[in-house]
């Protein structure tokens, strides 16, 4: 039976500290979690709808812009875009902090069920055969899941501000999206790293663009480009340690999911590759940092570019 943690004698960073840890990982709505068709948004009919709704709207409203608006009229958004990237960094962060207390929860638990020579790390690449989509873990990689279709109003904003629409864009979204639900479906290996690797850089990324967009500050490509490159090397290596434990621990749970999960983050490799390390930077004339697209960066496996360009009246002074 579990009970709300109180401070009582503890300190006050203590109880802070024994609540959130209550809330993120060992109430009991986390603890009982199991995934099945009745969630929202866990069907396959489900899924394919909604990225096919994600699809088609988003075409729609860049053509009926075209047609409404002279060429490079942009529509004023105000705060929003700001908002949103405020609310995907502190969502990225719950999830990050959820997730990290709900594994090594697991971990301490159980681990008496493991052979010695297991590992926690062992476990994070690896799910033991049999592994079902249920307890605190999943219950964080659910509401990941339904994050992804926070991710999609990006697009929105990009199409109304920028005026610009680039497929890929529209393809990572989608991928990922259902990469996310195969996790769950299938209790595949290795999505607890992947989870907290990318709530990670969505954290940082996102609140350095809230950032910039507050401060109104030039975002610099650099820092973007190494948080990326960070993301796609961390999931590479942790991809080849899954195969090696696979083959020589016995077997992974969701494997399958876990091949087609590896096919699709190749893809997105070779493309980031050949976008930005096969292109030379150019460089910004007037603040000399490297210019930033932001339909260019979504094209990679991580989100979009952190900040914007320096505002007008800072231009205009240097």
């Amino acid at each position: 039976m579990y009970t709300s943690p109180s401070g009582g004698t503890l300190g006050k960073p203590t109880a802070v500290m024994r609540a959130l840890n209550f809330y993120l990982s060992e109430h009991p709505v986390i603890v009982s979690f199991r995934w099945s068709h009745a969630l929202w948004g866990s069907t396959w009919s489900f899924l394919f709808y909604s990225i096919s709704l994600y699809v088609v709207l988003s075409i729609c409203l860049h053509l009926i812009l075209a047609v409404l608006l002279r060429r490079g009229q942009r529509v004023p958004l105000g705060p929003l875009p700001a908002l949103h990237s405020l609310s995907m960094s502190l969502i990225s962060a719950t999830i990050f902090a959820g997730l990290l207390l709900s594994a090594t929860s697991e971990i301490r638990e159980t681990r008496w069920l493991w052979r010695r020579s297991k590992t926690p790390l062992e476990w994070l690449l690896c799910f033991p055969l049999g592994t079902r989509p249920s307890g605190r873990v999943f219950f964080w990689s659910y509401v990941f899941y339904l994050s992804r279709y926070v991710h999609m109003l990006s697009t929105v904003s990009v199409v109304l501000q920028r005026r610009k629409l680039v497929f890929f864009k529209l393809f990572y979204h989608a991928i990922s999206t259902f990469m996310s639900f195969l996790w769950l479906e299938f209790s595949q290996s290795f999505q607890v790293l992947a989870i907290l690797f990318t709530t990670l850089a969505f954290f940082v990324i996102y609140g350095y663009r809230f950032w910039t967009s507050v401060a109104a500050t030039g975002a610099r490509l650099p820092l973007v480009l190494n948080c990326q490159i960070l993301l796609l090397g961390c999931n590479l290596v942790c991809h080849v340690g899954v195969l090696l434990l696979h083959f020589f621990t016995g077997g992974c749970n969701g494997i399958g999911a876990w091949v087609l999960n590896s096919v699709l983050n190749g893809a997105i490799l070779m493309l980031f590759m050949r976008v930005y390390l096969g292109r030379k930077r150019k460089p910004n004339k007037n603040m000399g940092d490297y210019e930033c697209d932001e339909n260019k960066i979504a094209r990679s496996c991580s989100v979009f570019c952190a900040g914007k360009e320096a505002d007008s009246n800072k231009l205009k002074s240097s």
